[in-house]
């Protein structure tokens, strides 16, 4: 397995002859100082930083490759492996081992792609959820659809948000693709990495007009909080500079008990918020708002729109990383690696079809 390098990348074991020669060899080409060739060059961009190889003292004969850890700058990573190409065996392979490679997945070949495993933050149980290889080898022509949005869904809704980021780095990778004839990968993988908790994002209360403020049941709110009415649901739990982390696995569920406890209320308000993603420092260029007089308790979808359904202007610069990984046979060539940008497209048309379905 990988192991994690106290300076914060990870160790990948090399693998025995031929394998681990050709990815040490695969590395040390692309990110040979001297490397001049801007195909390579651009490459780089779409693999983890590569460090060299390292042995522990104790063992000198064990050898490691020191890869970037592309999970490292994330609270709660999900991450998918995603092996890609019509082919999961090289030009050199046995009758034998074709066989085997085609018998685990005979769909490789149609669909371009399997899904080799996946690991899901679930914020409503603030648990991960986890799917091997026997879950994607599952997956059918009918299936596959519904089991990658699987990986985006986050136990409330589908993080809409990291599907379009993540379409937009895939179709980047198929652009270097479409662009170069000196190598050809098989049994390679993307390894998809999104943000699954949401206190990386706050919510702003700006330009709250009450409607009533009267009527505060005693006993349900903790002193410091801030009662505001919107047709029978109490919100939110507030800070002294009037952020509010928008914790979904706390906050939505909040919002139930407290939905539960006031339904007899007959309140409303305007509701004005703007959304704003701590690291990028991006805010939304338009508040989104609850104006309804009369929501019928159907606040909860509207809240579920601003946390997970982000607008057109923020969706590059959700937290996504989709890197290519997994370079144990990689070949010269001299034609398009066209296995690879099947599968690429491929995928790019199954997270469409979630994304607009």
């Amino acid at each position: 397995g990988i192991l994690q390098h106290p300076d914060g990348t990870v160790l990948k074991q090399l693998q025995p002859p031929p394998r681990g020669p050709r990815e040490q060899e695969f590395y040390n080409k692309v990110y040979d100082s001297d490397c001049c060739d801007s195909i390579l060059l651009e490459l780089r961009e779409y693999l983890p930083k590569y460090f060299g190889v390292w042995s522990p003292p104790t063992a000198p004969n064990d050898t490691y490759l020191k890869l970037e850890d592309v999970t490292r700058k994330f609270n709660k990573p999900c991450i998918m492996d995603v092996k890609i190409g019509q082919k999961s065996y090289d030009p050199y392979a046995s009758a034998e081992k074709i066989q085997q490679q085609v018998s685990k997945y005979p769909l490789m070949e149609e669909i371009g792609f399997l899904v080799l495993g996946m690991r899901v933050y679930h914020v409503s149980s603030d648990s991960y959820e986890t799917q091997n290889q026997h879950y994607g080898r599952s997956l059918t022509k009918e299936t596959v659809k519904d089991g990658i949005s699987k990986f985006f869904h986050n136990g409330y809704c589908l993080r809409k948000d990291a599907i379009a980021a993540s379409i937009q780095k895939i179709e980047k990778i198929l652009g270097w693709f479409e662009g170069q004839k000196q190598l050809n990968f098989y049994a390679s993988s993307l390894l998809f990495v999104y943000e699954g908790s949401c206190q990386a994002t706050t919510v702003r209360l700006s330009d709250v007009t009450l409607a009533e403020k009267r009527g505060v049941p005693k006993g349900l709110l903790s002193s410091g909080d801030i009662l505001e009415y919107n047709n029978n649901i109490h919100v939110i739990n507030s800070t002294e500079n009037g952020k509010i982390e928008a914790s979904v696995s706390k906050g939505l569920s909040k919002f139930y008990a407290l939905h539960k406890k006031a339904y007899s209320k007959r309140h409303h308000s305007q509701l004005s918020l703007k959304v704003e993603n701590l690291e990028q420092g991006n805010v939304w260029k338009s508040s989104t708002c609850i104006t309804q007089e009369h929501l019928n308790g159907n606040v909860i979808p509207q809240l579920e729109k601003v946390f997970c359904h982000m607008p057109a202007e923020i969706k590059e610069s959700a937290n996504v990383e989709v890197r290519m990984i997994d370079f144990a046979h990689v070949f010269p060539s001299n034609t398009k690696d066209e296995g690879y940008i099947y599968g690429l497209k491929n995928l790019i048309t199954v997270l469409q079809n979630i994304l607009d379905n």
